[in-house]
């Protein structure tokens, strides 16, 4: 699946809230203070094995968007079937790990279904000190590209990349694929355990589409009116 051009989303279509939570209650309570200002919701491991499987089909038929955050990375022919399985669940999203077989094999699972299916290139977390210590001789910056690449000739149908790399894979995916941004933290915000973040109005303005946002959202007193000003700042 391909996004229309990221120029026609609204920003309530471009902010995805993560469920960054361990049971699910916590996560109720989330989404019915947020209502209908947040339309689309990310449900990694934290709250999956926690009992957020099941509660992700209740999101999708109370009419918001999933993106399953999994991080699939397997042999190829478990990460096809796993990719056709997701894709029954009714989520819009998921991701894989950006390595060309595995990439390959989810681009045949998806296939002939609404999932869009996410490379992830670098995670946001890791500096260029944690990629010497993996053994990887490339920057950050340049590994993300190289994936980038590497996801075009599979045939997914999107990128998860900081958005300090932001720039650079859409120039080279084009304006009509998902350019998905981790790591964002409005001005004024801790960094957490994220090393290369930007403000969303940062990250838009460098071409992504979509805005995964969780601890400024979560532990803010007031999470509507946190939710509602990042939308603010996306606009």
């Amino acid at each position: 699946m391909i996004l229309p051009s990221q120029t026609l989303l609204q920003p309530a279509d471009r902010l995805i809230v993560g469920l960054d939570v361990s049971d699910r209650r916590s996560a109720e309570s989330i989404v019915a203070e947020l209502g209908d200002t947040v339309r689309v919701y990310k449900v990694g491991y934290q709250l999956g094995y926690a009992g957020g499987l099941d509660f992700v089909g209740e999101l999708v038929r109370a009419g918001k968007r999933v993106f399953l955050d999994l991080k699939l990375h397997d042999i190829g022919n478990i990460v096809e079937k796993g990719i056709a399985g997701i894709a029954g669940l009714g989520v819009a999203m998921t991701t894989v790990h950006a390595t060309p077989q595995v990439m390959r094999a989810a681009a045949r699972g998806a296939e002939g279904s609404g999932l869009l299916v996410l490379a992830v290139t670098v995670l946001t977390s890791l500096s260029e000190d944690d990629l010497r210590e993996m053994g990887h001789t490339e920057t950050a910056a340049a590994l993300v590209e190289r994936r980038t690449r590497q996801a075009m000739e599979a045939g997914i149908g999107g990128i998860v990349a900081s958005a300090a790399e932001a720039a650079a894979v859409r120039a080279i995916v084009g304006p009509d694929r998902a350019v998905v941004t981790p790591g964002i933290r409005p001005a004024g915000s801790a960094a957490g355990d994220q090393t290369r973040v930007m403000t969303p109005r940062e990250a838009i303005a460098a071409g992504a589409s979509h805005l995964v946002v969780g601890r400024p959202i979560l532990d803010a007193p007031d999470r509507l009116a946190a939710a509602r000003a990042i939308l603010a700042e996306m606009a």
